[in-house]
């Protein structure tokens, strides 16, 4: 294995015998190296194979400026995410290690970012939500950093990401599907959607993931049935919507939401119609 690139002493992209860009990371890996030279074998922590070239040349870049000790411990987690998960999106190596990484230097400057969807996530994402508690205990643990709880509902919804397919049918498919619930609340209504207003990124944000399940066929169990009394006694007219959005689903899709799933609807349509009094 030949380098044809040197990023930083620790990171090279080299080429395979198969004359495959590989990105390979290790420290100290290209220390007095030259390109052409041979990769010491025994210096290699980690060789990075990834089918598209946009995503190396992305992944290159990443690594040319952040510690290898970060990338390391990204890498850790996104295997035990694999383990659990099954197959993720290559593109999680890029997006997650940015976030941590980002993460991780504003905690040294005193910054944090509040997370506004930790209950939905902690809740609709159980799975992703623990890995990502075990990231931040990892992290603590390697890079002796302590973030912020809310850091692991991010980790989690990058997980959650790196397991949608980004197939064009079904992309436009998901597209279709919001924009018909959108729709559906807009004249139930009879609102305009105030698009810079962060209830409204939430309620994208949540159809956005709710139509990836759908399409996966994966369903939020019924949890919590006084909490659905609760919501639709509160709230009895983004109760109504929701359910002609889910008949319409039904008939259209033949995917009949859950309870659960028809309370977190519910939620952020309250959010939109009150703001539509405010």
């Amino acid at each position: 294995m030949k380098i044809a690139k040197i990023l930083n002493n620790n990171v090279v992209i080299a080429l395979s015998e198969n004359n495959q860009e590989l990105v390979v990371m290790g420290r100290g890996l290209a220390f007095q190296k030259k390109v052409n030279e041979d990769i010491e074998r025994d210096k290699i922590e980690k060789i990075f194979e990834l089918r598209s070239n946009e995503l190396i040349s992305r992944l290159s870049e990443l690594l040319s400026h952040i510690p290898i000790s970060v990338m390391k411990v990204c890498d850790s987690m996104i295997s035990v995410a694999r383990n659990q998960l099954g197959e993720l999106n290559e593109n999680i190596y890029i997006a997650l290690t940015d976030h941590c990484n980002y993460a991780i230097e504003r905690q040294k400057k005193g910054l944090a970012i509040s997370n506004t969807m930790m209950w939905e996530i902690q809740r609709l994402y159980p799975k992703e939500y623990q890995l990502g508690l075990e990231g931040l205990k990892r992290i603590e643990q390697e890079l002796q950093v302590a973030l912020p709880v809310d850091e692991a509902g991010f980790i989690a919804l990058h997980f959650v990401n790196a397991q949608l397919t980004g197939d064009m049918p079904i992309v436009m498919e998901t597209m279709t599907i919001m924009h018909e619930v959108m729709n559906i609340v807009k004249y139930h209504f009879n609102i305009e959607y105030q698009e810079d207003t962060l209830d409204y990124q939430r309620f994208v944000t949540h159809l956005k993931f709710f139509t990836h399940r759908m399409m996966s066929r994966k369903t939020v169990p019924n949890d919590d049935v006084s909490m659905h009394i609760v919501i639709k006694e509160n709230y009895p007219l983004s109760w109504c919507c929701a359910e002609k959005i889910s008949q319409f689903l039904l008939n259209k899709y033949q995917r009949e939401l859950t309870d659960e799933e028809r309370m977190f609807l519910v939620i952020h349509i309250e959010r939109l119609r009150k703001k539509r009094h405010d």
